[in-house]
């Protein structure tokens, strides 16, 4: 029987231990129970302090953030409106004033 993908990196090579599955790219664990087919959808983002975060909510940086390919910080405390969520790695798309649009990563931000 083959076992659902990860429901964190999407990887296929799942496996079960015990009574639940596990990834061995990104080291997910999530219950057998929970992998049923209505499920997948109910994707949820948190942020660093593990609050629930939406489309539309307004966020704060924690750390510095270099820019990729610019020599330019996103400096702590950058506060950044009318977030977007969208799947994969960098799990926010945004705009930041000064920058121009984002993606950031859920782990760096609080909800504000």
């Amino acid at each position: 029987m083959p076992f659902p993908n990860c429901p964190k990196c999407n990887s296929e090579y799942t496996y079960e231990d015990r009574d639940m599955l596990v990834c061995p790219e990104c080291s997910h664990e999530w219950s057998a129970e929970s992998s049923s087919v209505g499920n997948e959808d109910a994707r949820v983002v948190t942020d660093a302090h593990g609050n629930v975060l939406s489309d539309g909510d307004s966020i704060t940086v924690i750390k510095d953030l270099k820019v990729k390919g610019s020599s330019s910080v996103i400096k702590i405390g950058t506060k950044v409106k009318n977030i977007r969520l969208i799947e994969g790695d960098h799990d926010i798309d945004c705009k930041i004033d000064g920058f121009g649009a984002m993606k950031l990563k859920s782990e760096f931000v609080k909800k504000i």
